[in-house]
């Protein structure tokens, strides 16, 4: 009988239990962020953490490595700066507060910790940080190109929002998709607006090619407004059936 009531003991969760309740984010997010964050979730319940102090530390690393990439855009543009570091900075920085930021739903719904008041500060950390993003990819290009046009920077940093009212947006009752289909062609495709892959690819471009930046902003404006545009035509068409 004492043998059976020790193996009746619940048994703590894996990794896998916490990537098992993520929320996707297209074939990137779902690969390589989402499996960050179930193993940071899994660290942060071992210490008892709560999921609002991962949403903290994603603010946190997010707008530092943003600060440090605004602050170095000037000194890498004129040759004073190597590149290399300040693209490695982002490349780590951004995707590692981008697994926090998975981390923090995957433990609030494994331990059952979730609540009202953390899902806002998970949205409103999330806003701030790619804020400090989109800031860092402008003063990018911006240095790598002086003449870049003010209305082009601002059109990129409002349509660079999209992608985030959108997820908000569909976590409703009311979620809906233009694109149903998860086969792996129209995944792939996708990837343009998988936040994980697009940070990655900024990162590397900031790492490799910061000259190019300035063609990554005008990249996204033009995927994002698209998106945006054929967003109002679904859903006007849909509430007109």
């Amino acid at each position: 009988m004492h043998s059976a009531t020790t193996l009746a003991e619940p048994s703590r969760p894996s990794v896998a239990d916490f990537h098992r309740v993520n929320r996707g984010g297209g074939l990137f997010s779902e690969s390589v962020s989402q499996w960050l964050g179930a193993a940071f979730a899994l660290v942060a319940q071992r210490l008892g953490l709560r999921p609002t102090a991962l949403s903290m530390t994603n603010l946190v690393l997010g707008l530092a490595t943003s600060l440090t990439v605004v602050v170095l855009a000037g000194p890498v543009a004129a040759g004073d700066a190597p590149a290399w570091v300040v693209g490695l900075v982002a490349l780590v920085g951004w995707q590692v507060a981008y697994a926090l930021d998975c981390a923090d739903g995957q433990l609030a719904r494994v331990t059952g910790q979730g609540n009202p008041a953390g899902a806002r500060v998970d949205v409103l950390c999330d806003v701030a940080a790619q804020i400090a993003l989109v800031a860092a990819l402008a003063a990018t290009a911006v240095a790598q190109h002086p003449s870049t046009p003010t209305w082009l920077v601002a059109v990129f940093a409002g349509t660079w929002m999209v992608n985030l009212v959108t997820s908000v947006m569909q976590a409703g009752p009311n979620a809906a998709s233009m694109v149903t289909s998860t086969s792996l062609p129209v995944r792939l495709v996708k990837l343009v607006r998988d936040y994980g892959a697009v940070i990655f690819g900024a990162a590397l471009v900031l790492l490799f090619a910061p000259a190019l930046t300035l063609w990554v902003i005008v990249a996204f404006t033009v995927v994002n407004g698209g998106f945006l545009l054929a967003s109002i035509a679904f859903s006007a068409r849909a509430s007109l059936r």
